[in-house]
């Protein structure tokens, strides 16, 4: 019988044999299983094809970039800055946690911006979208057909006070009319601009409220119920009233007529 001190080193030759007479056959099996992977970028050839076909690569990833910071975009040069902060704050005045749901704020401040958008959406629409689709018009003349529609709304929006901080800030010249302020310098003024106004509105709106409760409190504490929280009993009366004065119609029109 073979020794088994000698059985190792018969597994290793016979391992060894195998590999030096078929190379080639787990070569072939390698490239059948493994794919063929390859990172290069092609230089431009005589017709420019591979130029192109780069230009079109950077192209692709510079809208996939736009359309990851869309959202944001969107928030910041639109009204849905403001709606969603009055509609927050009504929801802490009548001091209902969750009621109505972030879904329903967000969703209303949404639509509600489609609406007061509309006019711009249409101008983007018929000067940029369209005519870029009919190749009518390049890309930089479909960025500016776009961005000058949404300039001249934040521009209504925004006042003077807050554009001249950035400006200032910015260190450039003194613009002499609105062509020569940089949208990078007019969309932080209209943000500060529409959360100012969102907070003035939303003050107005708290301080009914805000009575009901000093009212309640006042009451519970001339009857010695002091252990009472006043917010249990002022949330039904505000709650009657909100209902009693049309609040949401009210609110939803006072917000519609601020833009």
């Amino acid at each position: 019988m073979m020794n088994k001190k000698y059985l190792p080193l018969i597994i290793i030759l016979t391992v060894i044999l195998l590999l030096n007479f078929a190379p080639e056959t787990h070569a072939q099996q390698g490239q059948e299983f493994l794919p063929d992977i390859n990172f290069e970028i092609s230089s431009p050839t005589d017709d420019g094809q591979g130029g192109n076909d780069f230009v079109l690569s950077l192209r692709i990833l510079l809208i996939l970039t736009v359309l990851t910071l869309a959202p944001a975009i969107i928030i910041m040069v639109t009204s849905f800055t403001r709606i969603v902060i009055v509609l927050s704050i009504i929801r802490r005045a009548l001091a209902v946690r969750s009621m109505p749901p972030n879904q329903v704020i967000i969703g209303l401040a949404i639509f509600m911006t489609i609406f007061i958008m509309a006019p711009v959406w249409q101008d983007v629409n018929t000067n940029a979208i369209q005519p870029y689709i009919d190749e009518q018009i390049t890309t930089e003349e479909a960025l500016d057909n776009t961005v000058n529609p949404l300039r001249d709304f934040m521009f209504d929006q925004t006042r003077e006070k807050d554009i001249s901080l950035f400006v200032n800030m910015a260190d450039i010249d003194r613009p002499e009319n609105q062509s020569d302020i940089p949208t990078y310098v007019l969309i932080p003024a209209f943000v500060i601009s529409e959360i100012k106004i969102a907070f003035q509105i939303g003050f107005m709106i708290y301080i009914p409220f805000l009575m009901i409760d000093m009212v309640v409190a006042s009451i519970l504490m001339s009857m010695g119920m002091m252990m009472l929280p006043p917010v249990i009993i002022s949330l039904p009366f505000k709650l009657l009233l909100f209902v009693l004065v049309d609040g949401w119609y009210l609110i939803i029109e006072s917000l519609m007529r601020t833009f």
